[in-house]
Order: structure tokens, then C-alpha cells, then sequence
């Protein structure tokens, strides 16, 4: 048995983490496949072969990687810690680093083929007649790579809230700090508390239910 505060904890910090890590993700799939979508330069097919990179690599790879490049004994990583005041590792900032690096290839290859699929010459006429990049792209690309951009944005937070071995490896497993709901189920399992288990686990698929309804209903 567990109390209510410690069963709603794991699911507030997960939503709170897949949020923010979805915000962030979602601005930067967007700047970057807009630049990409149309670009031809020596190097993109390594660039983007570097962007997908988390998606294929084990999770607990991406995790010791990161734990690496911000841990205590990297440059970043004490130099977060004397702006902040606190190391970034074990945090759910660290939480949400995790979160963003994995969750970025889906949004970004979603996206980018939502953008590379909108005629080009709508663009260029749009230019022509005096319109900035960033009106054409709000009037014209946006909405035409629209179903793109919600597909990415659902995929990078479904991602982002299923998050468990870079999590783990970054940000740890400290009840009501950095404990999320695939960690959680995780120690529920490893403790035999199978009921625990099944209640976050029928949250997890919920969540996800609802999020791909969202997306399925969003008309074309």
C-alpha cells in the first residue's frame, strides 16, 4: 500500500517534465527542420544521421553520455552548478535534458517531412510579392504543414513521458524529486508491489490513448 501523495507524485513529475521537454523539443524541431527542409550543403546527410542518433542508440547509452558531458566533472556541468547553485544530475532538470534529447528525432523527422511536403513555389511566390520569412511561413507553411507539426509535438511528448533508461542514468530514482512513472513502475515491479504497478502502468496507457485520439481526431 502507498499514500496518495506518493502515488500522484510520480505523475505530476512526469507531466510536468513531459510538458516542458515537449515545448522545447517542439521549438526546436521546428527552427531546425525548417532550415533543413530545403537546404542542400556537404555534410546534411551526417547532420541528420547525427540528429537521429538518440532514437536508434540504447537509452542507457544516451544516459551515460549525457551523465558525462554534465556531470560534476565536466566544464557544463560545474558551470550550471556554480550559476544554479546546485548540480544539474540527479535533478528534474536533468530530467528534462534527458527527455528532450530522446524525444527530439521524432519530432524533428515528423516535422521536417510535414515541411519539405509544402509546395515550394507557394513560398517563393509569397516572397516575391513582399511577405517576410515569417509571414510566410505563419500563413503559408504552418498551416499547410499543420497535421505535421501536432503529429510532432504528440510524438515528442508521448516520448518524453515514457522516458525511463536515460532518465534513470542522469536524474536518478529520488521519490517526489526525480521519480517519474516509468521509474516508479519500475521499483514497484522490483518490489513486488504488483497493484502500484498496474495503477501508473493504466495511467501511462491512458495518457498515451488519449494523446493519439487527439492526434487521429485533429482534421485534415
Amino acid at each position: 500500500m502507498t499514500d496518495w501523495k506518493s502515488f500522484i507524485a510520480p505523475i505530476y513529475l512526469s507531466a510536468q517534465v513531459a510538458i516542458i521537454s515537449s515545448i522545447i523539443v517542439f521549438v526546436l524541431a521546428v527552427a531546425v527542420a525548417k532550415w533543413m527542409a530545403r537546404r542542400r550543403f556537404v555534410g546534411k546527410t551526417a547532420l541528420e544521421t547525427l540528429f537521429m542518433l538518440p532514437l536508434v542508440l540504447p537509452p542507457s547509452v544516451v544516459g551515460f553520455i549525457l551523465l558525462v558531458m554534465l556531470g560534476r566533472r565536466s566544464y557544463i556541468g560545474q558551470a550550471y552548478e556554480w550559476f544554479v547553485g546546485q548540480p544539474v544530475v540527479f535533478s528534474w532538470v536533468a530530467a528534462v535534458i534527458a527527455a528532450v534529447v530522446v524525444a527530439f528525432p521524432l519530432a524533428y523527422r515528423t516535422i521536417k517531412t510535414g515541411f519539405e511536403e509544402v509546395d515550394g513555389e507557394l513560398e517563393d511566390s509569397a516572397r516575391a510579392l513582399g511577405a517576410s520569412d515569417w509571414q510566410v511561413f505563419r500563413f503559408i507553411t504552418a498551416p499547410l504543414a499543420s497535421r505535421s507539426l501536432i503529429a510532432g509535438f504528440i510524438l515528442g511528448f508521448a516520448r518524453a513521458l515514457g522516458e525511463f533508461g536515460a532518465t534513470l542514468m542522469i536524474a536518478g530514482n529520488i521519490p517526489h524529486r526525480t521519480q517519474t512513472i516509468p521509474t516508479a513502475i519500475y521499483v514497484a515491479v522490483d518490489g513486488g508491489n504488483l497493484s502500484l504497478a498496474w495503477m501508473w502502468a493504466f495511467t501511462m496507457v491512458l495518457l498515451s490513448f488519449l494523446m493519439l485520439l487527439a492526434a487521429n481526431r485533429y482534421p485534415r
